[in-house]
């Protein structure tokens, strides 16, 4: 890609613009058609490694989740075992409680024991409730204790609009969450937990003698669609979160309240086809990367000068076409003074399109830069009284 840098020594605002779909400051480039709208209630199109936004209707709305409030009942169990509080082997007690709650079911049976692993896939692929519910009680001693859990964890997470009930999705007042909030946690269940991930992807699932598969019928399809959850109710509609990954570009969608199975479907096939084919997403420096034009004039040191690199990785949603219009805004002093310590932050870099930022990084010294001997000190000191 290549990219305009300009080197700054001066401090600079600009208007970030973070929640205004990047479909709307695209500048000069090769058209790009208008987002396709869906028939449903709030959807939502996001990179799925930084979170930017693509196309966006009603995603701070709150709405009715169905069963796409599992992902949260998921996410919890995955980081129990994470964390060595649980593991895949526990054998978790199914209560009447578990047993005897309706809706889809992975038909445990009240009174036995149950893998954690298991009850994981009957939450993720069979959209379990009793599996659900099972999972609540053994982490958090019952289900309403467990629902308090969840709503600190959405907290914690960045989900700001939420309120959950139960473990389920099951209609209760006051149940309710927004089509953005569903984007935050299914990138937090990709990013941190990559390897139960995996299990959002398997087709089905057998338990007690009884195959179901997967209600995410898009794993079905050539899309790359690899996760992640399914809901409905009548209250809620039908309601589909989404994630494929093409060339190392990973989506996730997000449709609620759709009429039918078929349209959460088809809605979110072209909400996905239309980020695939308009954006794209690019590494353009990884952590510690030199960056170009980033050479520093050093002062009383070992070293004449050192080059700067981000601390972070650099990673931007490009949309068709707008490379040439994206600037690199080096923000660092045009001379540093020695001692030097690999990794010593000197300034920022922002990777802009128009006025918004689509990366920063605090940019650090690549490598270290001792002080020089006493003769190096002092003519440096004559030097730069005549710069």
């Amino acid at each position: 890609m290549r990219l305009f840098w300009i080197a700054l020594t001066y401090v600079f605002s600009l208007a970030a613009g973070a929640n205004v779909p990047l479909t709307e400051v695209l500048g000069n480039g090769p058209p790009i058609p208008a987002a396709p709208e869906l028939k449903a209630s709030g959807y939502l199109l996001i990179d799925a490694t930084n979170g930017e936004v693509l196309v966006e209707h009603n995603a701070d709305q709150p709405l009715p989740p169905a069963s796409l409030t599992k992902m949260m009942t998921a996410y919890i169990a995955e980081r129990e075992i994470a964390e060595g509080r649980a593991s895949f082997s526990d054998k978790v007690p199914i209560s009447v409680k578990a047993w005897k709650t309706g809706g889809s079911r992975m038909f445990v049976r009240e009174g036995t024991k149950v893998r954690l692993e298991d009850l994981l896939r009957g939450i993720i692929i069979q959209s379990g409730n009793d599996a659900s519910v099972a999972v609540a009680e053994y982490i958090a001693g019952s289900e309403d204790v467990f629902a308090d859990v969840m709503n600190q964890t959405a907290i914690s997470i960045g989900m700001t609009n939420t309120q959950f009930k139960n473990s389920t999705g099951l209609p209760e007042e006051g149940h309710h969450t927004t089509a953005e909030d569903l984007g935050i946690l299914a990138a937090r269940t990709i990013r941190d937990f990559p390897e139960t991930y995996a299990i959002y992807s398997e087709k089905n699932f057998t338990y007690n003698g009884i195959k179901q598969p997967n209600r995410n019928n898009l794993l079905f399809r050539e899309l790359g669609v690899d996760g992640l959850k399914t809901g409905h109710t009548e209250e809620a509609g039908y309601c589909l979160v989404a994630s494929a990954e093409r060339e190392d570009f990973r989506l996730i969608s997000v449709v609620m309240g759709t009429a039918t199975e078929k349209s959460r479907e088809h809605e979110t096939t072209k909400l996905l086809q239309y980020g695939f084919r308009y954006f794209s997403g690019q590494t353009l420096f990884t952590a510690g990367q030199p960056l170009p034009e980033s050479t520093r004039k050093v002062w009383f040191g070992e070293a004449e000068s050192v080059d700067l690199a981000p601390t972070q990785a650099l990673y931007v949603t490009v949309p068709l076409g707008r490379e040439p219009s994206i600037q690199a805004i080096l923000d660092a002093p045009d001379s540093l003074d020695a001692p030097l310590e690999s990794g010593t932050a000197v300034g920022t870099v922002k990777i802009m399109l128009g006025e918004r930022i689509l990366a920063e990084s605090p940019v650090a010294v690549a490598n270290a830069v001792p002080e020089g001997g006493i003769f190096k000190r002092l003519v440096d000191y004559v030097l730069r009284l005549f710069a």
